[in-house]
């Protein structure tokens, strides 16, 4: 049985969020979940730091998830006796989370800027996932309940957050590249030792082969510098796409094209057709440093 705690904080001072529908939803979610015995929920609303110590110890979490607004390096934030806002800083939530490094599996930092605090905390926990910049509330939610809707039918961490971001880009949000999973470092080794839960455990070799972010770059640097991503409809259907189904084909630059393009077969997890962008820009870039990145970001999808 896995515990998710939500904690949530929207004090007087700041915008008014939909924190209740994001947990009404959650939990909607879950109830209807294949898995739905293997999860109990628990929030904590109008947090205070002192309260976010005293739910980890009750409820001994495995999931943390935070709702609320997030500064950047300040840090997130949370609520005072007044209702006041009270900021905690990425080092001080890191510094708690390293006490419950055994118990707890992933932390969802769901407010925006939240991406310095995220990787604070993946020092110490296997899974983070915080937002690089500002996020819409209606697309936090999206991606939440698509989260949790994964988690709740059975997959892992990793496949939960590209669910996630892709709810976001189905509701017509242009913010699924918001959110960012970070990973504990050596992750792979603590799976080898048996730490993660047995469903991660299955999973191992196939995320292990993830394309990093800096992998993506390349990938969306070389098809703008090549020219391919020119003739859009053509290079979709030669990489197996149907260019009708993509709503950002008529992107305004062949840079933000290429963009979305990458983005969205990696949250898609079509290694087939990154495979052959791969093959695309071997004919292009066939020496030097590009050269090399392509072959080893093709190692990783099983590329020939």
């Amino acid at each position: 049985m896995q515990t998710i705690l939500i904690l949530t904080a929207n004090p007087l001072s700041t915008s008014r969020l939909r924190l209740d529908q994001e947990v009404r939803d959650i939990a909607a979610g879950l109830e209807r979940a294949k898995k739905r015995d293997q999860f109990v929920l628990e929030s904590k609303l109008a947090v205070r730091p002192r309260d976010i110590q005293r739910a980890m110890l009750e409820s001994n979490p495995s999931i943390v998830h935070f709702s609320g607004h997030g500064t950047g390096d300040d840090g997130l934030v949370f609520e005072d006796e007044t209702g006041a806002a009270k900021l905690v800083d990425g080092e001080a939530l890191a510094g708690l989370f390293a006490l419950f490094a055994e118990e707890v599996e992933c932390v969802v930092l769901n407010g925006c800027y939240s991406e310095v605090q995220a990787s604070a905390i993946a020092q110490h926990v296997n899974y983070v996932i915080g937002m690089k910049k500002a996020i819409a509330d209606k697309a936090a939610i999206e991606f939440a309940v698509g989260f949790y809707d994964a988690l709740g039918s059975g997959k892992t961490v990793e496949f939960a957050y590209k669910f996630g971001c892709a709810a976001i880009r189905l509701a017509g949000i242009p913010e699924q590249l918001i959110p960012t999973l970070k990973k504990k470092p050596n992750i792979e080794e603590t799976i080898a030792n048996g730490l993660l839960e047995k469903q991660v455990n299955e999973h191992t070799s196939e995320d292990s082969q993830e394309l990093s972010d800096s992998d993506r770059e390349i990938l969306t640097e070389l098809l703008t510098r090549s020219g391919r991503a020119e003739a859009r409809k053509a290079l979709c259907i030669k990489i197996g796409i149907e260019p009708n189904q993509l709503t950002f084909l008529r992107q305004s630059t062949d840079a933000d094209f290429a963009l979305e393009l990458i983005n969205y077969l990696h949250i898609t997890d079509d290694k087939q057709a990154l495979g052959k962008i791969c093959k695309e820009l071997e004919v292009v870039f066939k020496r030097g440093k590009y050269a090399i990145d392509l072959k080893s970001i093709k190692s990783k999808l099983y590329c020939k």
